[in-house]
């Protein structure tokens, strides 16, 4: 049987990755998205509460 082998192979197993000690530019990052995020959160939910944004004014058609 040369050429053709039946079945799936299973892919070669990876290394497990191990835990890298995060330096003080990765912790800042970290920090940096979050703040971010925490912003986001607010933006939304105030924007929630509030109507559409873009109302009033006069709708034209697309007719010609």
């Amino acid at each position: 049987m040369s050429g053709r082998e039946g079945g799936k192979k299973k892919p070669l197993r990876q290394p497990e990755k191990q835990a890298k000690e995060m330096d003080e530019e990765d912790k800042a990052f970290k920090q940096k998205q979050k703040e971010e995020q925490k912003k986001l959160e607010e933006l939304k939910a105030k924007a929630a509460g509030k109507g559409p944004l873009a109302t009033g004014g006069i709708k034209k058609s697309g007719k010609k």
